[in-house]
């Protein structure tokens, strides 16, 4: 049962309890990513994250590191396009404790100029890294043709030349602009009752901000082509189209159609292009959805020689799948993965902690697991060959990285 509490200052509380684990994870969830940002300071949000493990005013970065160590438990953080998230996950003997260090990093992180510079070699080095991996990259390289200059087109880990203009100023700057009590959710999920929630209270209730939460400009998706060369063994071809909001009604008709396309190892993509064609080891398609827009990827990776046959199997794939739609056996077994899926994930107090932080933050309901299950049951085939056909038209944005800046020749015009 997950309950829900409202802090006085806006700051939202969700607490699952799960009396049959020994452990708890908690996650401090704001509502602010690279989608926040602007081309000055486009990867502060990415930036800030690491800047919370440099120290506060009463603990050094090695001290936060240690006291997790010292009780066997893990902290750590990530940054998306809309939201960041501080986490930890320790036994439940300790969980006062890792609520009371988060606390420390998200209200006295003291962003010394020593650690920031150190930092910024660091966050430099993961980029450098991001781009000797021209599989990983591609994928923002689609995100920047098909939304252009939008912040949704922005890199989340920004660039060197952003990075270098950011000082403890512009991070509390950031900092007070987006990490309002209306933007953060604290999500709990583990062994604890709820009278971990006045805990929450007494450290996230308190404190208040002069902004309030900022509406976001709605993208456009647009259909470009972005080429970079680079001196790889293979060609990194991403296909995108335009896809469905978070919450949308069809959210669910999609998880099944991506599942049949590329969401797995029995999916059309995989079977035709590895498995029967022998063209890529790695052929997948995954969706994301944001708060007003979507994107359906499809990836591959294969021999520039090959790049012309991989992309006409995709399209060709892709052609079949709207002219004679799905199966009911693949409706069937995607539905049975989809389920099977979700009840592991229920498991893990981290994978617990993750979706109800995120239903709030983004959603604001939160559904039980019978109530998924149905909506589950619900997907037709109807439905899913409809969306299929709404989504795979000929308005598609495309990213390559290759050795030798060739396009497939069909899209060569």
């Amino acid at each position: 049962m997950i309950k829900k509490y409202t802090c006085q200052n806006g700051v939202r509380v969700v607490l699952e309890n799960i009396p049959t684990v020994r452990s708890v994870a908690i996650g401090v969830w704001i509502g602010t990513g690279s989608r926040s940002e602007n081309e000055s300071n486009n990867g502060i949000s990415h930036f800030l994250e690491h800047m919370f493990f440099k120290g506060t005013t009463t603990r050094t970065a090695r001290e936060i590191a240690e006291s997790f160590d010292s009780i066997g438990g893990q902290v750590n953080a990530f940054t998306s396009k809309e939201y960041t998230c501080y986490y930890a996950k320790v036994l439940d003997e300790h969980s006062k404790f890792a609520l009371e260090t988060l606390a420390d990093m998200f209200f006295n992180s003291s962003f010394i100029t020593e650690e920031l510079n150190k930092e910024k070699n660091v966050v430099l080095e993961e980029i450098k890294m991001y781009e000797d991996t021209p599989d990983d990259i591609v994928h923002d390289l689609l995100s920047k043709a098909s939304y252009e200059n939008h912040p949704l087109g922005y890199p989340i880990l920004g660039t060197e030349e952003t990075l270098n203009t950011f000082n403890s100023d512009s991070l509390r700057e950031y900092m007070n602009e987006f990490y309002t009590p209306d933007n953060v959710v604290v999500s709990v999920a583990g062994n604890i009752d709820d009278s971990f929630i006045k805990e929450v209270e007494s450290l996230f209730g308190a404190y208040s901000s002069d902004h309030t939460k900022k509406k976001h400009t709605a993208p456009s998706f647009h259909t470009n082509k972005i080429v970079r060369k680079k001196e790889t063994e293979q060609a990194h071809l991403c296909i995108g189209y335009n896809g469905l909001q978070i919450g949308d009604k069809d959210i669910y008709n999609l998880i099944v159609l991506n599942n049949i396309l590329g969401g797995s190892m029995s999916s059309r993509l995989f079977q035709e292009v590895r498995e029967q064609r022998g063209l890529a080891y790695s052929i997948f398609s995954y969706h994301s959805s944001f708060e007003d827009n979507g994107l359906l990827t499809i990836y591959g990776g294969t021999g520039a020689n090959q790049l012309d046959t991989l992309f006409e199997t995709i399209m060709d794939t892709l052609a079949q799948l709207k002219k004679e739609g799905i199966t009911p056996k693949e409706l069937t077994n995607s539905k049975e993965q989809m389920k099977g899926n979700l009840m592991l994930s229920l498991e893990s107090t981290n994978s617990r902690m993750s979706r109800n932080g995120k239903n709030e933050l983004l959603l604001k309901k939160h559904r039980s697991l019978d109530e998924m299950i149905e909506l589950i049951n619900a997907v037709e085939e109807t439905g899913v060959n409809q969306l299929a056909n709404q989504l795979f038209t000929d308005d598609y944005s495309v990213a390559l990285i290759s050795p030798n800046e060739q396009l497939p020749k069909k899209l060569q015009n």
